[in-house]
């Protein structure tokens, strides 16, 4: 008789194929044409650095859909990732701008302007490594997926999860908001890190600025639906799967269940941390505001509208759901917040899967059926066997 462990591991082997499918190419295929092609020649400098701000969150998303959506791990307190990450950007380029000779005038010149409003006269040490680029690239992704190893290996294996897990997390985000805030001398407080000019000596201030980071945001999102759809499609990917809808199953088949959950909570966090580094660049500045309970939750938004089992669809939720925060608010700047409750509970009442139940219920079948039409040979026009002879 098979044992539980062999029947598992031969389920989890069989079409163990890490590549996409013709539609999932083709769903990559149009989301790069949008981002890289089509919006760059719509729209105008100001709109497009928009857009990229836009996509700073979708790394957010991504990281949700491996998380909540495969791992069945909820989490609301996302923005404690994007934060960390932005933050660490932030700290280089603050001190960047904090040179000697564009402080001079300061009490205590070559430290940041808010430490010095606080009587701060020497940089503390957790500061300093950031003096460094390729350091700093490194800690950006390091410190928020370390935070998250600590967070996640202590409850997890503790078994911890759930609704309890998503409170806790809910939590700490609310926690390092005060923490933030409170540091002023050391974090800039509710201001956050503001007036950042150049990367390594490039001002990132200018029009022609924004546009290459637009590009350079663009390339690192899609790099990482590459990283996040290896991951669903390989033998990992499987048992994060099994895991979500049968934890004791795996568990007694002999998988590690709570290093599997650690391992989709770190990757969710370092691809906000990436998202976050990028906000930072693409709009100047990382305040706490971006890392509380609020902005975390809206997290989560996208990836519900989008569709929580889909990375493109994601990418398409945070699209749309902050093209129309920004169009409501715009045209109705009283009512905007009332408009997005309403376009948030349409979506999730009229597609439970989110955009991405559309596209997988509606258009992609009626492609396939397409497709095949055109590769099937016409009977009339078939070759008619050689007569015997």
């Amino acid at each position: 008789m098979t044992s539980p462990v062999q029947a598992l591991s031969k389920s989890l082997t069989v079409n163990d194929n890490p590549y996409m499918k013709p539609m999932e190419w083709l769903s990559l295929a149009l989301l790069a044409a949008l981002i890289l092609i089509v919006l760059p020649l719509l729209l105008d400098g100001f709109r497009l650095n928009l857009v990229g701000k836009y996509l700073t969150y979708a790394f957010v998303a991504l990281g949700l859909v491996i998380c909540w959506g495969y791992a069945g791990i909820l989490s609301l307190g996302q923005g404690v990732f994007f934060g960390l990450g932005g933050y660490c950007m932030a700290m280089y380029l603050k001190l960047e701008a904090s040179s000697p000779e564009n402080t001079k005038i300061q009490s205590t010149p070559g430290i940041p302007d808010f430490m010095d409003w606080n009587q701060i006269t020497s940089l503390p040490w957790f500061w300093k490594p950031f003096n460094s680029l390729p350091l700093t690239l490194i800690l950006v992704v390091a410190v928020p997926v370390v935070f998250a190893l600590v967070i996640s290996a202590a409850m997890f294996k503790r078994r911890v999860g759930g609704t309890y897990f998503a409170i806790i997390t809910q939590a700490i985000a609310a926690i390092l908001t005060i923490l933030i805030v409170g540091q002023q001398g050391y974090t800039g407080g509710i201001n956050g890190i503001t007036d950042l000019r150049t990367l390594h000596g490039w001002d990132i201030r200018t029009d022609s600025a924004h546009n290459i980071l637009y590009f350079v945001n663009a390339g690192l999102l899609i790099g990482c639906i590459l990283i996040a759809q290896y991951v669903k499609r390989s033998k990992l990917g499987r048992i994060l799967v099994a895991m979500r809808d049968k934890e004791d199953r795996v568990r007694f088949s002999g998988y590690s269940v709570a290093g599997f959950k650690v391992f989709a909570f770190c990757l969710a966090a370092a691809f906000a941390a990436i998202g976050g580094a990028m906000f930072t660049l693409q709009v100047g500045f990382m305040s706490p505001s971006f890392v509380g309970i609020v902005p975390s939750i809206e997290m989560v938004i996208y990836a519900a509208v989008g569709g929580r089992l889909s990375l493109f669809g994601a990418v398409w939720g945070t699209l749309l759901v902050n093209w129309a925060k920004t169009s409501f608010s715009e045209s109705f700047p009283d009512l905007w917040l009332f408009g997005l409750g309403a376009l948030f509970i349409a979506v999730v009442l009229a597609f439970p899967n989110g955009l991405a139940g559309i596209w997988r219920e509606q258009i992609e079948p009626r492609l396939t059926r397409r497709i095949g039409s055109l590769r099937a040979p016409d009977p009339a026009i078939a070759p008619h066997s050689a007569p015997a002879e």
